[in-house]
């Protein structure tokens, strides 16, 4: 398999997406990409899937709309996104303009192996997710698309989507909390809501 070296490193890119990341929310999809969040910085606003696979952008959707006041960015894997792919439909149709769905693409299935993922071998995302209904969508390769990624964070007036694409190159893992309670009331915490 080769690397792709041309590509973004993921961990590069997501340390740009959220320098400077204000009152942002962040859900992450299983795997690297609760890896790549982790290790740009702990935050109780972080809130790690382990497990759910599929379901990133809807719990993304209900935060966003449970805390219209509060970005809320859900990033996450080609694979993992293309699991859940319906849920760009109903994410389009409910528009909630503090939500951006931000898709770390490297065209495999990292957390099973690096088989090739839809994405390598060939449907593009961002395609999908515009003909879902998102009229602000993105195809990043470079890091002045993530310094425009970051200020549509804040702007709300989404939802936005956005593939950024990143090299299949190996990183190493840095594992988040893995406890759900633990991350459920933490982040429960950090809304102002009741913890049990």
């Amino acid at each position: 398999m080769t690397t792709n070296s041309h590509l973004l490193d993921r961990r590069e890119a997501v340390k740009a997406l959220l320098e400077e990341r204000g009152d942002l929310l962040v859900v992450t999809g299983l795997g690297s990409s609760s890896y790549d969040v982790f290790d740009a910085g702990e935050s109780p606003a972080n809130f790690y899937l382990w497990g759910a696979m599929g379901g990133a952008a809807m719990i993304g959707l209900g935060l966003a709309l449970a805390q219209p006041r509060r970005p809320v960015a859900v990033i996450t894997g080609d694979g993992e996104q293309l699991i859940g792919i319906g849920s760009l439909l109903t994410i389009a149709a409910k528009k909630p303009g503090n939500l951006a769905i931000i898709v770390l693409d490297n065209g495999h299935f990292g957390e099973t192996g690096m088989q090739m993922s839809h994405s390598g071998l060939g449907s593009r995302l961002e395609v999908i997710a515009g003909g879902a209904g998102f009229h602000s969508v993105s195809d990043i390769a470079d890091f002045e698309g993530i310094a425009a990624l970051r200020r549509k964070l804040q702007n709300f007036d989404g939802p936005h989507f956005a593939r950024i694409r990143i090299s299949t190159a190996h990183v190493a893992r840095a594992l988040p909390p893995r406890d759900g309670v633990f991350l459920k009331n933490r982040f429960r915490g950090h809304l102002g809501l009741p913890v049990n």
